[in-house]
């Protein structure tokens, strides 16, 4: 049982960095928002051809690999899937933007009232794919009104020799004629790692080594379990993760540095 708990937490330790690097994605690489943060990184194919054009290499279609060609949008709601919006009301003011960005498998049936029922965009992991063939009709039947971004690396989103996520993608288009599915070019891949490890200090592609929560206590919780065991209590607890978004924020404020592990701040 020790093993099983200790494993599903390295699995949600690894959803979390999983969920902070879309929301990164997110917020440093949508073409139609933030159409003015790509332009140094790739070729100049990627700026205006004729006004309100935009033309993005970073982007490749599904099955043909030409480049997302889209005009920017002038307002831009970007849906969190988080617990917070239960109650919150928003929907109609997330329809009200020209475009709504969604994550992952986020569903909008039975929610519109506190997350809308627009879908422009939704990035997705490659590994979520799986996810949202089992409600398949609900996603990809909104074939003209959604772009899908699905983003991933490994022999499974390899186009050339047919990587198993990527043939996957291929069927759905075939079974949507009108279904726009994009994946991110390699260049783009390396982009958004870079942002990554630019934000949260962080290489995404190299794993961490167990550390102990204490570095003169050994053998208990290590420092992942004892954040995720915190955050989650009921009640009495230290809240280590919202404890360093503050001290983020701070940083950002005050002269404050970080030595180890450095937190270089923008």
């Amino acid at each position: 049982m020790k093993a099983r708990g200790r494993l599903l937490l390295i699995v949600l330790c690894s959803m979390g960095f999983s969920a902070a690097y879309v929301l990164l994605c997110c917020w440093a690489c949508l073409p139609f928002c933030l159409a003015s943060c790509l332009g140094s990184h790739l070729s100049t194919s990627s700026r205006p051809t004729v006004p309100g054009t935009l033309h993005f290499s970073g982007y490749s279609r599904v099955p043909d690999g030409k480049p997302l060609v889209r005009g920017p949008c002038r307002s831009c709601a970007v849906v969190s899937s988080s617990g917070q919006m239960l109650g919150s009301g928003l929907g109609t003011q997330i329809d009200d933007a020209e475009c709504v960005l969604r994550m992952n498998q986020a569903p909008t049936v039975g929610f519109e009232a506190d997350v809308g029922q627009r879908s422009t965009l939704r990035v997705i992991s490659h590994t979520t794919v799986p996810l949202l063939l089992h409600n398949y009709s609900h996603y990809f039947q909104q074939a003209r009104d959604t772009l899908y971004v699905v983003w991933g690396q490994g022999k499974s989103m390899d186009r050339a020799l047919g990587g198993r996520t990527y043939r996957t993608l291929l069927q759905l288009t075939q079974m949507y004629p009108g279904l726009q599915v994009y994946t991110f070019t390699e260049r783009m891949m390396a982009y958004c790692d870079q942002v990554f490890q630019d934000e949260t200090g962080k290489n995404r592609e190299k794993s961490h080594p167990s550390v102990p929560y204490h570095y003169f206590e050994k053998g208990r919780l290590d420092e992942c379990q004892m954040y995720l065991a915190h955050e989650r209590a009921p009640h009495s607890a230290h809240r280590f993760i919202t404890e360093k978004a503050v001290f983020s924020r701070w940083a950002k404020k005050r002269a404050i540095v970080f030595a180890h592990p450095s937190w270089r701040t923008q």
